[in-house]
């Protein structure tokens, strides 16, 4: 039977779902905590069809250590059945029966693939970009809205960068600000948003275009205050104890939602044209960024209240990498080779990339979740496929409701070729868009042919 290019849309679910959980009491909730409300589903005799609580979303600080952050919306998700004693994820692999397979060239270089397979835990459906670095013409880009603060779906970003496929990026702060939590650079507008530390695990592009799995932290500095503590450029959040730094790309200043709420023991101090024009013990909020604003709090604040107004000061930020491309996910799941995952418990939506170094690849899986007819993966299973797949380093990006892919179709058209667990794309900061140009491309001759004699 012939499988359609894009799987039945899935339902809209409420707010409310099986795997919804409660709120966490504070914004810079410990990793701890995080892990204990993501390990304790609600049952679905207790859910509320239709009602209106938000589950906690990811931090908007923090790591990935210590038990896995799976997705922004905070959803909760069900157990998986547990494996026989002894067996691991990759060994479980072997039971599952695969109901059906297809593919096709999206563009020379790089391929769709839809397959769906049972196993013990249930239906699942997956999609796979594998993308051929070795390809002429195909390139690989961050995209995103112009301003750091800003979503849309994915589909939208794609479209202004022309991409003929792409996946979801990073995990985002989903109930207020919206920025992403960690790294984000771009071809043409540079670094973008990222932290010095937390969320930190990237995966990036270096300047010959070859493919990297790791940790990419922000390294920024005020030159005649060496002693100041940056710690995040464009983030939706500033650590206690740090500075931030806000560019005209994060918008209008955020006043306290980028200090968790904190009013006192905060500072602002505007640079603009390398002079500190101003500096104040409170926070504005709705300003247009015109150069730059650090926003202290804490220890960070009582630093910035040195920098004098009318003082000169320079501002350097960097990555410690060269990456043209760059953006975060939350737990490594492949480094060598080696399953570096330990959660085994949730299943989720997912979107993941892999670097495939012995085949010169690139992989984007986006599996689906959350569904009737797709269980989603735990994190161990995710690795374990990526694995399967061929990749020796890959990353999870943002799963549940971010999850989506899109890709031109068969018939030409581009769209959404995976089912989001929202019945619907999610609007995401960021995301991985392919694009292709085809005049850099080789033309393809036809052999002369040989004279009869």
């Amino acid at each position: 039977m012939p499988v359609p290019d894009r799987p039945a849309p899935a339902r809209p679910t409420p707010r409310r779902t099986p795997w919804g959980g409660a709120r966490l009491l504070a914004a810079g909730v410990l990793p701890v905590v995080l892990g204990a409300a993501l390990l304790a589903p609600v049952p679905a005799s207790q859910a509320e069809p239709g009602g209106t609580e938000r589950p906690a979303p990811a931090p908007r600080t923090g790591s990935a250590d210590g038990p896995s952050v799976h997705s922004s919306d905070g959803v909760v998700g069900l157990a998986a059945r547990p494996l026989r004693r002894g067996t691991t994820a990759a060994q479980a692999r072997r039971e599952r029966v695969v109901t059906s397979d297809t593919s096709w060239e999206v563009v020379p270089g790089l391929t769709f693939r839809r397959w769906t397979w049972t196993d013990p835990r249930g239906p699942v459906r997956a999609q796979l970009l594998t993308y051929d670095l070795a390809q002429p013409g195909l390139a690989l880009e961050h995209v995103a809205q112009p301003l750091v603060r800003g979503r849309a779906p994915l589909t939208t970003l794609l479209a202004r960068d022309g991409a003929v496929a792409g996946v979801n990026g990073d995990f985002f702060d989903i109930d207020d600000t919206g920025a992403p939590l960690g790294v984000s650079r771009d071809r043409g507008e540079g670094l973008r948003s990222a932290p010095a530390s937390g969320w930190t695990r990237s995966f990036w592009l270096d300047e010959t275009g070859a493919p990297h799995v790791g940790e990419l932290p922000l390294v920024a500095s005020v030159r005649q205050h060496p002693g100041l503590r940056i710690g995040h450029l464009n983030s939706p959040t500033v650590r206690p104890g740090a500075v931030g730094i806000y560019r005209p790309s994060w918008g209008r200043t955020s006043g306290a939602r980028v200090t968790d709420g904190q009013r006192t023991r905060v500072r602002e101090v505007v640079v603009v044209g390398g002079r500190v024009r101003s500096n104040r013990p409170r926070l504005s909020s709705g300003q247009r960024i015109r150069g730059l604003v650090l926003v202290g709090r804490g220890a960070g604040a009582k630093a910035l209240a040195r920098l004098r107004p009318g003082s000169r000061v320079r501002v350097d930020w960097r990555l410690p990498q060269t990456a043209p491309v760059a953006i975060s996910g939350s737990v490594v799941l492949l480094r060598d080779g080696v399953d570096l995952t330990r959660d085994d418990v949730q299943l989720h939506p997912r979107t993941a990339v892999g670097v495939d170094d012995d085949g010169g690849r690139l992989l984007f899986l986006v599996v689906d979740g959350r569904q009737a007819d797709s269980r989603g993966l735990t994190m161990r299973e995710l690795a374990a496929e990526m694995a399967a797949l061929g990749a020796e380093q890959a990353l999870n990006l943002d799963g549940g409701g971010s999850s989506t892919m899109v890709a031109r179709r068969r018939n030409g058209s581009t769209g959404v070729v995976n089912a989001p667990s929202d019945g619907r794309q999610r609007a995401v900061p960021n995301g991985l868009g392919i694009t292709y140009d085809p005049t850099a491309a080789p033309p393809t001759t036809t052999p002369p042919t040989t004279p009869t004699p």
